[in-house]
């Protein structure tokens, strides 16, 4: 029997391509998708759409509503940045930081994991190409971890550690990618954008979009995502 993980899919690049890194390690998977009151909720049906194509043991979606204590463009009626240039979104934490988000959505991973006897945990985060948000960051992965071997029943009682996979931690957007590529990953049905129109369509200027498209770029290829125009 294939060992099993629990990997966190929101439907974009980054965990798309980490639940298919995770399929390529032998690993029987159980993805968890999160509704926390997001207002590109249209992530959880690309998320649905990637869990089927590439082929998942069990997929759970949690429900959490975060716009309970809002604070982040994501979960409150404040406006996301969009045509912001490279500096602008390194020089601070932005307000589509949700807070504690990675934080709660590992708390719901390890619970799922302890439930199923799996020792591994995926999640797509990563320290380069990103937006600044504290909870991508190696030394956080590695405190949390250390938390959940401290906390469960598993990481007390168990001669193995439970472990949190980050593969995508060190990688340039255009590397994570190429990644996805050679895995294949259709990341025509992959959703990233922070604030799409009704239909799901991506705005092409938001941070996200913008980081994206850079990644497609640097490869020389198209996006093959469809845009509002």
């Amino acid at each position: 029997m294939n060992k099993k993980a629990v990997v966190l899919l929101s439907g974009g690049l980054d965990s798309s391509t980490i639940l298919a890194y995770a399929i390529s390690k032998g690993f029987d998977i159980y993805a968890i998708s999160f509704f926390y009151g997001q207002r590109h909720k249209f992530e959880l049906e690309a998320s649905k759409k990637v869990a089927e194509h590439l082929g998942v043991k069990d997929h759970k979606t949690a429900h959490i509503d975060l716009r309970v204590f809002g604070g982040s463009a994501l979960t409150a009626e404040i406006d996301v940045p969009k045509g912001r240039t490279e500096e602008e979104m390194d020089g601070e934490i932005p307000i589509t930081y949700v807070p504690a988000r990675n934080t709660i959505f590992l708390s719901f991973a390890l619970a799922y994991a302890e439930v199923i006897g799996s020792d591994d945990i995926f999640i797509g985060v990563n320290a380069v190409d990103y937006s600044g948000y504290p909870d991508c960051r190696p030394e956080y992965i590695e405190a949390y971890e250390k938390m959940a071997n401290l906390a469960t029943k598993s990481g007390v009682e168990s001669e193995t550690r439970l472990t949190i996979h980050t593969p995508l931690i060190d990688l340039k957007k255009s590397e994570i990618i190429q990644m996805g590529l050679a895995l294949g990953v259709d990341y025509s049905i992959t959703s990233t954008c922070y604030d799409p129109d009704e239909d799901g369509l991506p705005c092409g200027i938001c941070d996200s979009c913008v980081l994206r498209l850079k990644g497609f770029s640097a490869l020389g290829i198209k996006d093959p995502a469809e845009y509002q125009s």
